[in-house]
């Protein structure tokens, strides 16, 4: 059995499992009316994304407008508890969800999530 003998069988036996929508090829179900809705929609898409980028919040610095995106904004660096400034990767995570550092949110928070999230908080 030659290779095209091979594919036709195949192509037969995917047909009968799968039906004849799975071998048929997709630029045979194509047409001009498909392809102007495609082309219309794609419009709509450039013409929805040059107005959001023309709405964009613009600051003023020096001189020079600049989107708002650009400016890098100063995440929480200090523990709430300790009163600790990281620079620590690993705090990183712990300073963004519960405002404190890893040391403290083993010693106050960990398997005692509940009561941290209904308000209590450690002495200082």
């Amino acid at each position: 059995m030659n290779n095209i003998e091979y594919l036709e069988k195949l192509e037969r036996v995917i047909q009968e499992k799968y039906g004849s929508s799975v071998t048929t090829h997709p630029k045979s179900l194509w047409d001009e009316e498909k392809e102007k809705e495609y082309i219309k929609q794609q419009k709509e898409i450039y013409q929805k994304n040059l107005n959001r980028a023309s709405t964009k919040e613009q600051l003023e610095e020096n001189g020079v407008s600049i989107t708002k995106k650009l400016f890098i904004f100063d995440k929480k660096k200090e523990c709430e508890v300790c009163e600790k400034y990281s620079f620590d990767k690993c705090d990183d995570l712990y300073l963004n969800k519960y405002g404190i550092c890893k040391n403290c949110y083993i010693k106050y928070i960990e398997d005692r999530e509940e009561r941290w999230n209904s308000g209590w908080r450690p002495n200082k």
